[in-house]
């Protein structure tokens, strides 16, 4: 006999209350969100300040969100969080839709294993409000804390070697798990991200990675691209535009992101973020 499926959120994330019926996700997919996010100016900066502790596709998947509805970003949190916090959603509003990861029992069909398996899969769900939505008592963002890059390349695992490229016009390389920065770059914090991107998403499995201004890579060269973009605009750091036309000159302005690229692009920038500026609120998608 089939055992009954049992699942829960993960341990950390608030017990939601459903207000109002299931909702679908936004048509816009990561792809859109990104492509929104390079060609406009500031909005990862403000998604990523309003949205501090989710992960930056749910960041931007909030952003969006309150884009459509003309809502006000800001902090998020779910009814029962608001109710905690001493503010109350208003009567009539729409939650906001948030992917997260939901833990699956099920036992093993046709074995004589009692454990069940356990796994986790992920699922949009519409159990979050933005401050606009509540009446209450005031609540200011949290703080951001800043990037730490020796924190960074600790925790994930690489190292920083001494610049020994010949051609001025490389700006740092990527080796396997180590990179380097030109001493005379400009913008060395964009070039460190790029190559840390380079390193995260797998390119430097295929061979050095020497970035330069003409360094006609493509999709590998947009994807580290984009995701130094984020990176620099999340702390308020130069280099936003420097970024957006390296991305525009070898993609084009025209030419969509793969959805896939999305993806790989705003989980490695979260990581990166993430590991710079060390731990923050737990249990939030």
């Amino acid at each position: 006999m089939p055992r009954k499926r049992n699942s829960r959120p993960r341990r950390g994330v608030d017990n939601p209350i459903d207000v109002e019926p299931r909702q679908t996700v936004p048509a816009a997919g990561f792809a859109a969100l990104l492509e929104r996010a390079v060609s406009e100016p500031g909005i990862i900066s403000a998604a990523y300040h309003q949205f501090h502790g989710y992960s930056v596709g749910n960041q931007l998947l909030a952003w969006t969100q309150c884009l459509l509805r003309g809502l006000a970003p800001g902090p998020l949190a779910t009814y029962a969080r608001w109710k905690a916090l001493g503010r109350q959603v208003r009567h009539g509003e729409r939650a906001i839709t948030l992917c997260m990861p939901v833990t699956v029992k099920h036992g093993m069909e046709g074995t004589d294993e009692d454990a069940p398996r356990v796994f986790t899969r992920f699922v949009y769900r519409p159990n979050w409000f933005v401050l606009a939505q509540t009446d209450g008592p005031a609540i200011s963002p949290q703080p951001i804390p800043s990037w730490d890059r020796e924190l960074a390349l600790a925790a994930l695992n690489v190292s920083e070697l001494p610049f020994d490229a010949y051609d001025g016009n490389v700006m740092g390389f990527a080796r396997a798990r180590s990179l380097s920065v030109a001493p005379l770059n400009p913008l060395p914090h964009k070039t460190r991200f790029h190559e840390l991107a380079h390193i995260l998403l797998g390119h430097t499995a295929e061979g050095d990675q020497r970035d330069g201004e003409l360094t006609p890579r493509n999709l590998r060269e947009c994807e580290a691209e984009a995701v130094a973009l984020i990176c620099c605009a999340a702390p308020d750091l130069p280099g936003v535009p420097e970024s957006r036309g390296y991305i525009q000159h070898w993609w084009g302005q025209r030419n969509p992101i793969p959805e896939r690229s999305a993806q790989r692009i705003l989980t490695v920038a979260d990581q990166i973020l993430k590991a710079g500026m060390g731990p923050v609120g737990g249990g939030r998608p």
